[in-house]
């Protein structure tokens, strides 16, 4: 496994306290200690803490507000915690933290701040960028956004025929379709019953087919969720949905009713038909996976009101301020930082699963994929260097139960460390109490048995048949994330509380965690790719398998001749 080495343990850590004035070099201290460490917790079991410390979950547990983290299944000590926690305060993880909040352009490639804090910032602090106060702005989308979801929402904005709208469909991708459409499964019993919610993002025309043939021109309502308006992809299917609108609405005016904007190309915006009266504005200090919280987030509003919308900034918020306010040691955010530090980069642990016990929270896994693979799947650092030790893990998951009959034998039995987080609600919203006691039955065994396991003895006291193969190693590392119930506040508190951990994690391994420059160089191929396929000639300008795979699809698909 690629564990970390010794004389190159935590670069970030040593570049940061070398940019301090402090001593610093290849054998820092807290680099030998944690290898140490992690030498000696090699040979524990987590049966043998938990048997030896009854008030470990009291020790390794913490709430805040409505969020109860329990990390005492772990493969810790105090003194394995106390020891990343320098390894936090080596990096600097407060001084960073302060940088963010305080709007420093910690984006360095791209010469930006970083402020999703500001777009729920209900303390109204002021938050300065470039010499601005950008609250003013931000409370001001805010307000119109919640004035035009009451309009939607109450019958008053009509459609070109008078009647009222009954469906709203987001056509974005990436950050301005997984996060909004994620929040709206999860406020599932707080939506308008009588306004459904779609979205659009792929490519393929099948989507864009699948969700426009099963609704009504005169009724539907299109949120074109793009900053520049020029995303390929949504672009086009933006441009489709027009095309789809016009042929039964033939009026290019009504245009204005049926769409809506969130840009801020106002030309290219009024240039679709759209009223800039309806462009919804954000910000480059806007990253698009941390934008639900923006002008994005007009999906979700339409969907819960602008009060519950509020409830959720209010919760992120509630995160906010203990991120920035608890010590490092009773930190959530960092806690879980700290944690997927210790698997990632002594473990060799390389993904982490994210197993949500609560059908509304099925999509959180995707969301979170995006969130921390976008951010910190890198390897360069912030200076530009190429690091010599891991960094992101491979984020994945599903909804629990459905997982546990899926791929939770490979957490149990397999080869790879998996280190997971269980999250589960204590309150349903539905009144079916039979199937929520099964889930939770469920939730709590998969965690135990992760952890205990189930020795060779214990086996052969149950079975004398295929005895090694029913033996549990055990001692799997997870964290349980308990929301007393999964409401708009909660949401907030819980998305936060990752953003925060993915953060956390950028800064010890001295990455910019917000910029995606990766994404890019396949966008521009793309460009490149896409003309060839009508191309005449036969295309001989990549490299032997790009060539043969376009002039094979251009023969299959009859754009050649044979």
């Amino acid at each position: 496994m690629n564990q970390i080495k010794e004389n190159d343990c935590m670069t970030s850590s040593i570049i940061s306290m070398q940019e301090h004035g402090e001593d610093a070099g290849p054998h820092h201290p807290v680099c030998r200690a944690l290898k140490a460490q992690h030498a000696s917790i090699s040979a524990m079991h987590m049966r043998d803490l938990f048997a030896a410390d009854p008030a470990r979950f009291e020790r390794f547990s913490l709430q805040v507000g409505d969020v109860l983290l329990d990390y005492s299944k772990n493969r810790i000590t105090e003194e394995t915690m106390g020891l990343l926690v320098r390894l936090a305060e080596e990096a600097d993880v407060a001084g960073w933290r302060e940088r963010m909040f305080g709007g420093e352009k910690i984006n360095n490639t791209e010469g930006r701040a970083v402020l999703h804090v500001a777009l729920r910032n209900r303390g109204n602090q002021p938050l300065i960028v470039d010499g601005e106060d950008v609250m003013p702005k931000v409370n001001a989308v805010i307000a119109k956004m919640g004035a035009f979801a009451e309009r939607v929402r109450s019958g008053a904005w009509r459609g070109y025929s008078g009647e009222r709208i009954t469906d709203v469909v987001n056509i974005g991708i990436g950050g301005s379709d997984l996060g909004p459409q994620m929040a709206v499964q999860a406020l599932a019993p707080y939506r308008h019953p009588q306004l459904k919610a779609h979205f659009i993002s792929n490519i393929d025309g099948a989507h864009v087919k699948e969700v426009l043939e099963s609704l009504n021109p005169e009724t539907t309502l299109f949120i074109v969720a793009s900053k520049t308006f020029t995303t390929q992809e949504t672009m086009t299917n933006a441009n489709h949905a027009r095309t789809w609108f016009l042929a039964q609405a033939q009026d290019e005016r009504h245009i204005a009713g049926h769409f809506v904007a969130v840009s801020t190309n106002r030309e290219a915006v009024t240039a679709f038909g759209i009223d800039p009266a309806n462009m919804f504005e954000f910000w480059d200090w806007v990253g698009g996976r941390y934008s639900l919280w923006s002008a994005i987030g007009l999906s979700i509003m339409l969907a819960v009101g602008a009060e519950r919308f509020i409830e959720l900034l209010d919760g992120a918020h509630a995160m906010d301020a203990h991120f920035r306010d608890a010590p490092l040691d009773r930190n959530m955010p960092v806690i879980l930082a700290l944690l997927g530090v210790w698997y990632n980069n002594f473990f060799g642990a390389q993904s982490h699963a994210i197993l949500p016990y609560d059908h509304a929270l099925r999509s959180l896994p995707a969301y979170l994929q995006q969130a921390d693979m976008e951010s910190n799947g890198k390897s360069v650092d912030r200076d530009g260097k190429a690091v010599d030790y891991d960094t992101g893990p491979i984020i994945w998951g599903a909804s629990g139960i459905n997982g546990q009959h899926a791929f939770y034998q490979l957490l149990h039995q397999g080869t790879r460390l998996v280190p997971a987080d269980f999250i589960v609600s204590v309150e349903p919203h539905d009144d079916l109490q039979a199937h929520h006691d099964i889930l939770l039955a469920n939730f709590l065994a998969q965690t135990e048995a992760l952890m205990r396991g189930r020795t060779l003895d214990e086996t052969q006291a149950q079975t004398s048949q295929f005895v090694q193969h029913k033996v549990f190693d055990g001692n799997h590392p997870s964290n349980a994330i308990l929301l007393q119930t999964l409401t708009p506040h909660a949401l907030g508190m819980l998305v936060a509380l990752y953003e925060h951990k993915i953060f956390v994690q950028g800064v010890i391994w001295n990455l910019n965690s917000y910029d995606q420059w990766g994404v890019e160089l396949g966008k521009q191929l793309a460009r490149r790719i896409l003309p060839e396929l009508h191309a005449d000639a036969t295309v001989a300008s990549h490299d032997a398998s790009t060539n043969a795979l376009i002039n094979h699809y251009r023969r299959m698909s009859r754009r050649t001749p044979a």
